[in-house]
């Protein structure tokens, strides 16, 4: 597979959720860059699809991201795009890439909960 990413990702081990139509699904996001990440995940996505999550940071807050798949792998999981980041979201995607790089992937676990708008 060609890998066409402009931004380097790194190692991470963030807990994820995420729903589809019918359910949640759990998921561990484990590597993260300015422009996307990969979710490990048994749930089906169709590339394409919009997915919503919620991290929780380091400090306590929620960081709302939303991303296009990108590609598919059958019940290993599935990369996504960032769509749409605003000017808060990019800051605290950035902070959370600096303590990543700072600490490595077992710096820290994070864990995401649904967003439901």
């Amino acid at each position: 597979m060609d890998d066409r990413r402009s931004r380097p990702r790194l190692s991470v081990h963030l807990d994820a959720v995420w729903q589809d139509a019918e359910e949640r699904h759990s998921a561990r996001v484990t590597d993260l860059s300015e422009g996307g990440c990969y979710l490990d995940t048994v749930g089906e996505v169709l590339v394409g699809e919009i997915v919503a999550f919620r991290v929780l940071l380091p400090d306590g807050e929620w960081l709302y991201l939303e991303g296009e798949v990108r590609h598919h792998r059958h019940r290993n999981g599935f990369g996504v795009q960032f769509v749409e980041l605003n000017e808060e979201q990019t800051e605290n995607l950035q902070r959370l890439l600096a303590i990543a790089r700072e600490g490595g992937p077992e710096a820290f676990v994070i864990s995401a909960d649904l967003v439901e708008d």
